[in-house]
């Protein structure tokens, strides 16, 4: 039977320096804030926000929400970005996305400063990743999978790590986090030939394609740590992941459970970036 990596622990962990962050920052008179853009009323948008200030709330960070119409232009858009971009009183911005389709979506998370876009939306931000400078933060899930293997001492340095997944939300911005970690990575996708060869060569794998029970037993073997970075809803209305978990528990040492897993420990991280947002403002 697996070790479930559990991401309460995470976060119960994290929060102890964060409230002491964000204390220290308020007696210097700095309330650290983070702004919400959402447009209209994706289900799966207002979930999130409900989850980001829920967590925010209990660590003592500020959100400041603007809702613009889920037919807003181009121009509202840009205008509400910018209004961030220059408000010193906001230190992180998060934008639900995918945007409505008729936006150009690049062009919008290239607008926000990457001292404010602190889940890594943007090309800078980006860039700051894969050249290892801290001019901008990345992507709060690809350092989710980081935290948790630091947190449960998963040792890194000179093992092999298979990242199967290679979006730039995840896959990517992961697999260089991995790397400076000292870790040797092999970034694969759905086209990777002997995929399932090619995982159970690896010490770590990190899930992250996207397909509901893509990765199974076939892919894996004994002795393995496993971060499913997958979420999704079965046909029994079960939240599940991109790993058959019935499969996969038995056999590897150790694995994310989904729910309670990666996705607990985003929020934490993205107050995180938030917190040392505005440490870095206050130090100007």
């Amino acid at each position: 039977m697996a070790t479930l990596l559990k991401g309460k622990p995470v976060v119960d962990h994290m929060a102890v320096d964060l409230r002491s962050r964000i204390e220290a920052l308020k007696s210097r008179g700095v309330e650290p804030t983070l702004a919400l853009v959402r447009m209209g009323e994706r289900p799966d948008d207002l979930s999130y926000e409900r989850t980001a200030k829920k967590r925010a709330a209990s660590l003592g960070l500020a959100t400041k929400p603007y809702v613009l119409d889920d037919l807003a232009p181009q121009a509202a858009v840009q205008a509400t970005l910018q209004s961030i971009n220059y408000d010193k009183t906001v230190h992180g911005c998060l934008m639900f996305r995918p945007l409505p389709s008729f936006l150009d979506e690049k062009a919008l998370c290239n607008m926000l400063s990457p001292e404010k876009d602190i889940d890594g939306i943007s090309l800078a931000s980006l860039a700051s990743v894969f050249t290892d400078s801290s001019d901008g933060f990345p992507p709060c899930t690809a350092q989710a999978c980081v935290e948790i293997l630091d947190f449960y001492k998963i040792p890194l340095v000179g093992r092999h790590v298979v990242v199967i997944g290679r979006s730039l939300v995840v896959g990517k911005p992961a697999a260089m986090m991995l790397d400076r970690e000292n870790a040797t990575v092999t970034l694969c996708n759905s086209r990777t030939q002997s995929l399932p060869d090619v995982c159970r060569e690896a010490d770590v794998v990190v899930v992250a394609m996207g397909r509901m029970g893509f990765i199974g037993a076939e892919h894996l073997r004994a002795g393995q740590v496993v971060v499913d970075v997958g979420i999704h809803v079965n046909e029994e209305g079960k939240l599940c992941g991109d790993v058959r978990f019935g499969e996969a528990e038995p056999v590897v040492e150790a694995i994310t459970p989904v729910p309670g897993g990666v996705g607990t420990v985003t929020t934490s991280v993205l107050v995180s970036h938030v917190v040392e947002a505005a440490e870095k403002a206050a130090s100007e």
